[in-house]
């Protein structure tokens, strides 16, 4: 909790006990003390109170006095105009318990992406004048100065390698599955993280105008242009405000003067008038569906975090997915072996025995698929080929284990391209083509079933975004019934795609983006509803969502939406039933059939109904 909100909680406490406390002994003793039982009741009334009073005054100097403040204000102090103190009181009472739980559900969900995206390098390596290497902040580093990224750090400027050879994992900003082979000449982008090797790299931008920075002004920018619901109440007491105290006004000044009947009674009605206006039914019950909703969703893996989000599920029309991470696993396996001249057992021990050295995620995917020790006392020499694969002596024969550049390299005859998806690792020995083996990233378990459920509740289009290459992306969209992909993309282009996709959708309804990784923030904020892997997705996306998948399962996307369209049905009965009861209860008001009683039941009454039928929303079937 925040200092605010302990402050709001420790205020609820002390107006709650004094309320009841006072509550008690008034109706335990039956004592009629008049003006000092309106000074006893005043008390907790003004610790919980004080505030919303100073910004209904506020308002009223500002000419700016219709809003939720100025209800609570007019609506309250009419109660304590009627002499029911204790109803007075414990409005504003309820009214601010709604306020600090939906001020608790989005500030410890939601922390500034500022903050937490820390995607910026710290330094950069430069050498000195002794060939020392010496870190600097990377925006004093000028264009065309060569700087060093050793093995495990972020690259901190774009540019081009000018001496040294690595993998480079490029994930966080592209999206794209796999590490990237670099080497002489190749350019690296800021941002990604240098795995294996030493390289230098000759700066080709400023910091300011280097990928990394052109994320973080795209999350800002995103977040600017972030479209909001408003609250319902708001909206609501611009319109009924100033209606009913207009109403009391005239209620208690016109009828007098038109009428021979006595001015005080008037007063007595338009002050019933106002109490039954009273909005504690929809002050209450409404956040409380929502909150319950929220409630609900948790219990089942699903972080809302607020009300205005969940009540937008519910319109949902497009529903946009990242690939790695969100729609697959992102760990890599093996998942085909084709073989021409030997077995699956031999081809995958070879290609592994070649690969036994280094710690690259495909080696790493071969071992694990092996699943045996490499016996490294059976390779003589190894020898890394940058961007190619590897070249090595096993049992006295000649080893081949890479992709198809170094297949043609070596003019291994008979090597040709996979029909499946995914990394291939050709082997050949001693000259002759032995098969490849196929390292892709699995499909989540439930990403197709949440597929066919998000069709089945009503959603209109499933679109998927992802830096991988086109084959990759156009069979997981096809595996998975997907209605429309598109692959190769930057993080720019993800945010261009999904501007695309907003102006194409109907107005009123929503486009929900899923991802996991730092490259889907920018999204992540420019979407109606952006929602994100919690168990495996980075910190900045899920500070970036506005709705968290604790178990990274996308059938919860499907459910959830479900609750929202539960809870939106909650909160329209609530509207139905308060706003019908209180219609009628002023018209009888205001014709002097209704007493304080029925006032009392116009409130409370409806108010203790709409809760209960609020409650409901925390009720989920999976």
């Amino acid at each position: 909790m925040t200092k605010k909100q302990k402050k709001s909680l420790v205020r609820i406490i002390i107006s709650f006990v004094v309320l009841v406390a006072e509550m008690i002994f008034f109706k335990v003793s039956g004592l009629d003390i008049g003006v000092w039982e309106l000074a006893f009741f005043l008390i907790p009334y003004l610790i919980i109170g004080y505030d919303i009073l100073r910004k209904a005054v506020l308002g009223i100097i500002h000419l700016q006095f219709f809003d939720e403040s100025f209800l609570m204000t007019v609506a309250t102090i009419g109660a304590f105009a009627t002499g029911e103190y204790a109803e007075g009181t414990a409005v504003m009472l309820f009214y601010q318990v709604g306020e600090l739980f939906q001020s608790c559900a989005v500030s410890k969900s939601r922390k500034s992406i500022s903050e937490l995206m820390d995607i910026r390098p710290d330094y950069a390596n430069i050498e000195d004048e002794s060939g020392n290497l010496v870190q600097v902040d990377p925006e004093e580093v000028a264009v065309g100065t060569v700087i060093t990224v050793k093995a495990g750090e972020k690259i901190p400027l774009d540019g081009t390698v000018v001496s040294g050879s690595s993998t480079v994992d490029t994930s966080a900003l592209t999206g794209e599955s796999v590490p990237r082979d670099v080497c002489e000449g190749g350019e690296v982008i800021s941002g990604c993280v240098n795995l294996t090797g030493v390289l230098k790299i000759k700066v080709s931008k400023e910091f300011g105008q280097s990928t990394v920075s052109k994320i973080l002004e795209l999350v800002e920018n995103s977040q600017e242009k972030k479209s909001k619901s408003e609250n319902f109440i708001s909206k609501f007491a611009r319109v009924y405000t100033p209606a009913v105290v207009v109403g009391a006004l005239i209620l208690a000044i016109i009828p007098p003067l038109v009428t021979d009947m006595d001015f005080g009674k008037w007063v007595y009605r338009a002050m019933t008038f106002l109490v039954i206006s009273c909005p504690c039914a929809l002050v209450i019950s409404i956040p409380l569906s929502f909150f319950s909703g929220i409630g609900g969703a948790s219990k089942v893996g699903v972080l809302i975090k607020g009300g205005n989000y969940l009540e937008a599920l519910a319109s949902t029309e497009v529903v946009v997915f990242d690939k790695t991470g969100t729609l697959t696993k992102g760990s890599f396996n093996v998942t085909a072996i084709h073989t021409d001249k030997m077995n699956e057992a031999e081809l995958l021990e070879t290609a592994t025995l070649a690969e036994c050295y280094s710690d690259h995620p495909i080696s790493l995917s071969l071992k694990r698929a092996y699943g045996k020790k490499c016996d490294s006392s059976r390779v003589e020499k190894v020898d890394e080929i940058a961007g190619h694969g590897v070249k090595a002596i096993i049992d006295g024969r000649t080893v081949l284990a890479g992709n198809m550049k170094l297949m043609k390299a070596e003019n291994i005859e008979g090597a040709h391209e996979c029909h499946r998806a995914g990394t291939a690792v050709h082997v050949a020995v001693d000259g002759i083509y032995m098969g490849h083996i196929i390292i892709s990233d699995e499909l989540k378990d439930g990403a197709k079933e949440a597929m066919e459920k998000l069709r089945a509740i009503g959603v209109c289009k499933t679109v998927m975004l992802t830096g991988d290459d086109h084959r990759v992306g156009e069979q997981c969209a096809k595996a998975l019934g997907i209605d429309e992909y598109h692959a190769e993309l930057l993080p720019a282009d993800k945010v261009d795609c999904v501007e695309k996709l907003l102006a194409e959708k109907s107005p009123k309804k929503s486009l929900i983006f899923v991802g996991d990784g730092i490259n889907d923030a920018p999204v992540l904020t420019r979407a109606d509803i952006g929602i994100a892997m919690g168990a495996m997705g980075s910190d900045a996306a899920i500070e970036a969502a506005d709705v968290v998948l604790m178990d990274d399962d996308p059938r919860k996307i499907p459910l959830a939406i479900k609750i929202s369209e539960k809870t939106a049905a909650i909160v329209r009965e609530n509207i139905i039933f308060a706003l019908g009861v209180k219609l009628l209860t002023l018209v009888l008001g205001a014709l002097g059939i209704a007493n304080m009683w029925a006032a009392v039941f116009a409130d409370v009454g409806v108010s203790v109904i709409a809760i209960l039928n609020a409650m409901r929303a925390m009720s989920v079937k999976e």
